[in-house]
């Protein structure tokens, strides 16, 4: 590496692709590698990972500004470069069109491994299971509105037919006998009783967390593109689209296509669940801190963070098969389940661990092939 003066220059540069393919030369011109230019980063008090090296070079969109400075300065550039790198930066942004990313989109890809980095995603606050907690609210604090809750009370009984009194005065003449007003009582209640039990039949399914349609056979876990579906229901797995946390919520299947989920077989019988996210790329479904938070979310961000559970065991519950649990495979609290939280017949109710339960409620999944 050559003194400063003899760095590649981002003047001269006329889009972001002839910014980045400058940003290239000036990672070459270090002679550093992605790790050794983030250990330098962190030892000069700035923020700036391996894989988001990585990413920053291999997109067309210009970087943020933050992760421009804290580049060109692990670069070592000279005390003036990042003043002058971010100028060309501001000016390429200011032209609409040219495909320059703003702090409030800007996302990159690891071609490695292909992730968002570490920083893409924000640290979610603590699960709260109250029922003043609101999974319809948006992390923006607007509203978002989600399905109507299931009836819960049994519909009304119909009116019962008025019937003769038994003891009123027989017709003169011939007519019928004692067997046909017994009869006739019957025809009414056996009515009556058949509705209310279809009534009371209709609530309890939808309270068992059914949404009309009858019982289908979970489909079992293979490796492909799914759809993850909350067992009973037609609540599957996604993300609100605009929000960086990565939380996985249940929301209508119809709507469920971000992010797009597949299964990826790992050894000794665990599984990965790949995310392809339309703004943040790909990435993996885990729960963060190796799952030492009891509560902890679980959520999308990018893969291969040795701090995250990316791996879990698909387990089928009952006889015959209900569905599978999504285990998190070596959590620091075990016998915990991936688990739907609040209140489980709503859209937009989070997922986070949870102690795994007798009845399995919240807990069991089916994985419908994707086309």
């Amino acid at each position: 590496m050559t003194p400063g003066e003899h760095a590649p220059d981002p003047r001269g540069a006329r889009s972001p692709a002839e910014f980045l393919a400058r940003l290239r030369e000036l990672k070459d011109w270090s002679g550093l590698t992605c790790r050794e230019l983030s250990a330098r980063a962190e030892a000069r008090g700035d923020v700036l990972s391996r894989s988001t090296v990585a990413n920053m070079l291999s997109r067309t969109t210009l970087p943020r500004e933050e992760l421009l400075t804290a580049f060109v300065r692990a670069c070592g550039a000279g005390p003036a470069a990042p003043e002058r790198w971010r100028s060309v930066r501001r000016e390429l942004a200011g032209r609409r069109g040219d495909g320059a990313e703003t702090p409030e989109t800007a996302t990159d890809t690891d071609p490695e491994t292909g992730t968002a980095p570490e920083t893409a995603r924000e640290e979610l606050p603590t699960l709260e299971d109250s029922p003043e907690a609101s999974p319809e609210a948006s992390p923006e604090g607007r509203p978002e509105a989600g399905p109507e809750d299931s009836p819960e009370d049994a519909p009304a009984a119909p009116h019962v037919w008025p019937v003769a009194p038994v003891d009123e005065p027989p017709d003169p003449g011939p007519g019928p006998g004692p067997g046909f007003r017994i009869r006739r009582l019957l025809v009414p209640l056996v009515a009556v009783a058949a509705l209310l039990f279809a009534g009371v039949s209709v609530v309890a399914f939808l309270r068992d967390g059914h949404t009309g349609h009858p019982p289908r056979t979970p489909t079992a876990p293979a490796a492909g593109d799914v759809h993850i579906r909350v067992a009973g229901t037609d609540l599957c797995l996604g993300e609100r689209r605009g929000t960086r946390t990565g939380q996985v919520h249940q929301v209508p299947c119809a709507a469920a296509d971000v992010p797009l989920y597949a299964l990826v077989e790992r050894d000794g019988g665990r599984w990965r669940i790949a995310s392809d996210h339309p703004d943040h790329g790909a990435g993996c479904s885990g729960i963060p801190s190796g799952g030492r938070v009891p509560d902890a979310p679980y959520e999308d961000s990018a893969c291969g963070d040795p701090t995250r559970i990316e791996e879990f065991t698909l387990e089928p519950y009952g006889l015959p098969v209900r569905g599978y649990r999504i285990v998190p495979a070596g959590s620091a609290t075990p016998g915990r389940c991936v688990t739907v939280v609040g209140d489980r017949t709503a859209a937009w109710s989070r997922l986070a661990q949870a102690p795994c339960a007798p009845d399995a409620a919240g807990q069991l999944f089916d994985f419908d092939r994707r086309n």
